[in-house]
């Protein structure tokens, strides 16, 4: 009998202290979730940090030119037979609505990428020629020319294997790239989605903002005359 009790006692005690850990666990992996942009802050004026109902950052702030630029973290687990994935979005505003069209790619597309814009845009576009599958698409404005100068930029954005989307549009452009993998350990054996990192780097927010800002500039407004690219 009193075996009994000590091994029930055994057991009660186990299990508080094992729900204890857990919650104290959980409680520091949300404290470092949320300060994954603390470095990437000093990079934009004005910078302001607030919070998904993830616990993942939202940065929002501007670029030296005066421009709204909106840094997230998106963590996506919907592939199954693969890794956890987070993603780093980066979105610079325009000042002002750009006479432009829009024109997207989407590297190593499965369906599944519920952040995408491309999936959205209705003309499909003859993809540029890179390592990775690419899916290209369009508002159905865009010229010829257009096409072409999009599509070369594609090519060597793309080259790198990180990048995950590049979208241009009259309001902004936006860069996806990769910023971390899940652990493999909790994701088989304990099914969590863990990230092996306590901020992401600087220089990748830095290097994400840049993208962004060679997107905008490559269509400008000009008076060539051009024809609307045929889409096949």
């Amino acid at each position: 009998m009193l075996t009994t009790l000590a091994f029930a006692a055994f057991v009660a005690v186990s299990c508080g202290w094992i729900g204890t850990r857990a919650v104290r666990d959980h409680r520091g992996a949300l404290a470092e979730r949320r300060r994954l942009l603390d470095d990437a802050a000093r990079l934009l004026q004005n910078s302001k940090v607030t919070f998904g109902h993830d616990q993942f950052p939202v940065l929002v702030g501007e670029t030296r030119d005066g421009r709204r630029a909106k840094i997230e973290l998106i963590a996506d687990t919907m592939v199954t037979r693969r890794l956890p994935q987070l993603w780093l979005r980066v979105t610079l505003s325009e000042s002002g609505e750009r006479n432009r069209p829009t024109i997207g790619a989407l590297a190593r597309p499965t369906g599944a990428e519920y952040y995408s814009l491309v999936h959205d845009m209705p003309e499909w576009l003859s993809p540029a020629q890179t390592d990775a599958s690419l899916l290209m698409r369009g508002d159905g404005r865009a010229t010829a020319w257009q096409v072409e100068r999009v599509s070369a930029l594609f090519r060597s954005l793309f080259a790198d294997p990180k990048v995950k989307e590049a979208v241009i549009t009259p309001r902004g452009t936006r860069i996806i790239r990769q910023a971390a993998q899940g652990e493999p350990g909790a994701h088989k054996v304990l099914r969590q989605v863990r990230f092996p990192l306590t901020a992401i780097p600087a220089d990748l927010v830095a290097l994400a903002i840049d993208e962004a800002e060679t997107l905008s500039a490559l269509l400008v407004e000009d008076d060539i005359v051009a024809p609307v690219y045929q889409a096949a």
